[in-house]
């Protein structure tokens, strides 16, 4: 077993550090990180090697699988959290960033209330797995249901009206993936409408998580493959919370959080609390009025 790296000491110093304006000195950034894109070669080539199971719902992707249900659970308590939440017969559009094999892309595309689900991961193997499996349903074929791009955020044109916006954009275990999570969110923010949601799921930096999510999961009962996290680009709610506060996002309470937790034998169940110390999920809605 290699040696392990023990997490560094929590200081505000990593708030700043990852979330910092875009206007840091580029001595702040990491070496794989853009100016224009936030696509880590390193992190594409890690999930390229997972591609060929992501639908395995007993391989590397399994606990992706397990928590598909929780997401859609999350995205139901946001909508419907605010008066002004969809109506019986108003249908969603959606834009699910680093969509990887498509399985949460591909549940939000049978939902009766979808208009249509727009999927974007700049893994062109990955990508090409979620396309051949959504062949295999022809509800997935209907026109406008599901479309898959070869893209990062940043190379997606940006809508020019509301009505090319969305009404949820998801990004679920994708920004602990993200070297300069700043920059990558002020590019997702254009494409959400006003009174549209973001919404998302990463885990904490703590200690608690270093330890289930690095040393158990990666190294002890390999639930996932080692090196799908690093502990550093993890993110504590807070961090979050002051980054829209700062948009003048989820105003008028619309801006939720729930923590979630992995029991084995059970799979993931939602904890009050839980974003204190590991994964969580955080919903944040746009100002309607803007």
């Amino acid at each position: 077993m290699k040696p392990l790296v023990q997490p560094k000491t929590l200081t505000r110093l990593a708030a700043i550090k990852y979330l910092a304006p875009t206007t840091l000195p580029l001595t702040h950034l990491r070496l794989h990180s853009s100016l224009s894109s936030s696509v880590n070669p390193t992190e594409v080539s890690h999930f390229n090697a997972l591609a060929s199971t992501w639908w395995d719902p007993h391989g590397s992707s399994r606990l992706l699988h397990l928590m598909n249900p929780l997401r859609h659970d999350f995205i139901t308590s946001c909508l419907s959290s605010t008066s002004a939440g969809p109506t019986s017969t108003q249908k969603l559009r959606y834009l699910d960033v680093g969509c990887g094999g498509g399985i949460f892309a591909e549940s939000a595309a049978r939902l009766p209330m979808t208009a249509s689900v727009t999927a974007i991961d700049p893994s062109a193997d990955v990508l090409s797995v979620a396309e051949s499996h959504a062949l295999k349903d022809p509800m997935l074929q209907e026109p406008g249901r599901l479309l898959y791009l070869n893209q990062s955020i940043e190379g997606l044109a940006v809508p020019k009206s509301v009505e090319e916006q969305y009404d949820v954009l998801t990004l679920f275990e994708v920004i602990e993936h993200i070297d300069r999570p700043a920059p990558f969110l002020d590019s997702c923010l254009s494409f959400v409408k006003p009174g549209g949601w973001l919404i998302l799921s990463t885990v904490a930096r703590t200690w608690s998580s270093w330890l289930t999510t690095k040393f158990v999961a990666e190294e002890v009962v390999r639930l996932v493959p080692r090196g799908t996290h690093d502990w550093e680009k993890y993110l504590n709610e807070d961090e979050l919370r002051i980054y829209f506060q700062n948009k003048g996002w989820g105003g008028d309470h619309a801006m939720k959080v729930m923590g979630s937790i992995y029991v084995p034998g059970l799979g993931w169940k939602m904890v009050g609390g839980g974003e204190r110390w590991g994964n969580y999920f955080f919903g944040v809605r746009r100002n309607p009025h803007e």
